[in-house]
C-alpha cells in the first residue's frame, strides 16, 4: 500500500488565560497537524511548536514519504532522519519527523483495522495520568479551581504546578503557592512541581528541602535540563524524584541523561523526540537502566504508546494540550478516575474536526 503526499496544516489558538512557567510566558499555542493517506485510510499526527515546523514538513519531509510502503514505518523514519542531517536534528526538524511518524502509525493501525494500542501490543488496558497546569500567572482562586477540578472533580490523584517564577527570583511566592496547592488537594493526593530550569544548583537544593515539608514527590527540571551534573547533584541530595527529558530530540540525548544518573524518571515527548518510533526506543533504553518513563504533554498522542511499554509511570494531562485536543478532535479520552483507556476505535481513535477549527488555521 503506497503513501500519498502528506497534507500539512497549522493552527494557533489563544490560551484561556495568560500562562507562564519559571522561564517562559505565552498567550497562544500552535499545533502543526499532518495527514497522510494510503488507499482509503488517513492517519493523523501532530506536534506543538512554531509554524515553521509546517514549512519544514512540506518542503523537506513530505516528498520523502510519497510512494513509500505505508507499513514500513522504520524505513520511512530512517529516510527522514538521514535527510535532515544538514538541517540539524534538534528543534524544528525533530518535531516535524515526530508529527509525521505519529501519523504513519495511526495510518498503519487504520489500514489493519486495529486500535493503535493493540497494534503496538499492550501492557495495560488503562493508562495513568496526572493533571498538569498551575501556571505561575494564575491567581490563587484560579489555581485552586484547576486543582480542585482534577482531584475532587475528575478524581485524578496526582497534580503538578509550575514554580521558579521570574527565573527563580520569587522563591517565597513559589513556596506559598505550593502550600496553597497542598491545602486544596489534601494530604492524600500526590503533588508535583516543575521549575522549568529556573533555579541554580544550590538554590534548587534549598527549595527542594522546603518542598519536602509539603510532601512534594516530583521535582521537574530544578535546573536547566542540559545541566546533567547539576541534576545528578540535586537527585543525590533530595528525597523527591528529580525528573527531566522533555527536550530530548534524539536517542543519544536520552542516553547521555540516563548514563549520567541525572533523573529518577525519564520524561519523553513523542511530539519532539521523533514520534512513536523513537519513543519506544527511548523507553526501552530507560528500562535497560531500571528507570520508569513519563510521557510529556500531548496526552492523546501518547495514550496508545504508553499502554504498550512496561516501564511507564504516567502521562502528563497537560492543560493547554488537553484543551486543544478536545477542541480539534472527535474521540478525546476521559481521564476520570486518573486513567484513560486507549483501546477504543481504530488507530489512535481521533478524527480531526476540520471545519470546526478552521477559524484558527494560519497555514
Amino acid at each position: 500500500m503506497k503513501l500519498h503526499l502528506p497534507v500539512v496544516s497549522v493552527y494557533t489558538v489563544p490560551t484561556d488565560a495568560p500562562e507562564a512557567d519559571g522561564t517562559l510566558a505565552w498567550n497562544s499555542t500552535t499545533v502543526v497537524i499532518v495527514e497522510v493517506t494510503a488507499g482509503d485510510a488517513t492517519g493523523t499526527g501532530w506536534t506543538y511548536g512554531p509554524a515553521a515546523i509546517g514549512d519544514f514538513l512540506r518542503d523537506h519531509l513530505a516528498p520523502l514519504v510519497e510512494h513509500r510502503n505505508a507499513l514500513d514505518i522504520p524505513a520511512v523514519h530512517d529516510a527522514m532522519s538521514r535527510a535532515i542531517r544538514d538541517a540539524g536534528r534538534p528543534g524544528i526538524a525533530a518535531c516535524a519527523i515526530s508529527a509525521l511518524d505519529i501519523a504513519l502509525w495511526d495510518l498503519k493501525a487504520r489500514l489493519l483495522e486495529l486500535p493503535l494500542a493493540r497494534l503496538l501490543g499492550i501492557c495495560r488496558e488503562r493508562v495513568p495520568v496526572y493533571g498538569s497546569g498551575g501556571f505561575t500567572t494564575y491567581h490563587d482562586k484560579h489555581l485552586a479551581a484547576q486543582l480542585n477540578g482534577w482531584v475532587h472533580g475528575q478524581h485524578i490523584p496526582c497534580v503538578k504546578i509550575r514554580i521558579g517564577e521570574d527565573r527563580g527570583r520569587a522563591v517565597l511566592r513559589d513556596l506559598s503557592r505550593v502550600q496553597a496547592a497542598r491545602q486544596v488537594i489534601g494530604p492524600e493526593a500526590e503533588l508535583y512541581v516543575d521549575a522549568g530550569g529556573a533555579y541554580t544548583r544550590k538554590q534548587a537544593i534549598r527549595v527542594g528541602h522546603a518542598l519536602a515539608e509539603h510532601g512534594v514527590g516530583w521535582f521537574e527540571e530544578p535546573v536547566p535540563s542540559d545541566d546533567l551534573t547539576g541534576l545528578r547533584l540535586i537527585r543525590d541530595t533530595l528525597p523527591c524524584d528529580v525528573t527531566a527529558g522533555e527536550y530530548g530530540y534524539d536517542l543519544p540525548y536520552f542516553a547521555r541523561m540516563i548514563t549520567a544518573g541525572s533523573v529518577d524518571c525519564l520524561q519523553i515527548d513523542a511530539t519532539r523526540c521523533g514520534g512513536l518510533t523513537e519513543f519506544l526506543r527511548a523507553a526501552a533504553l530507560a528500562q535497560a537502566h531500571g528507570l520508569e518513563v513519563s510521557a510529556h504533554r500531548a496526552p492523546h498522542a501518547h495514550a496508545a504508546v504508553s499502554a504498550a511499554i512496561p516501564n511507564l509511570r504516567h502521562i502528563e494531562w497537560f492543560h493547554d494540550h488537553v484543551r486543544m485536543e478536545d477542541m480539534f478532535f472527535d474521540g478525546a479520552l476521559d481521564p476520570k478516575g486518573g486513567t484513560v483507556t486507549p483501546t477504543r476505535g481504530i488507530g489512535h481513535g481521533l478524527t480531526l474536526r476540520t471545519e470546526e477549527v478552521r477559524e484558527y488555521r494560519v497555514a
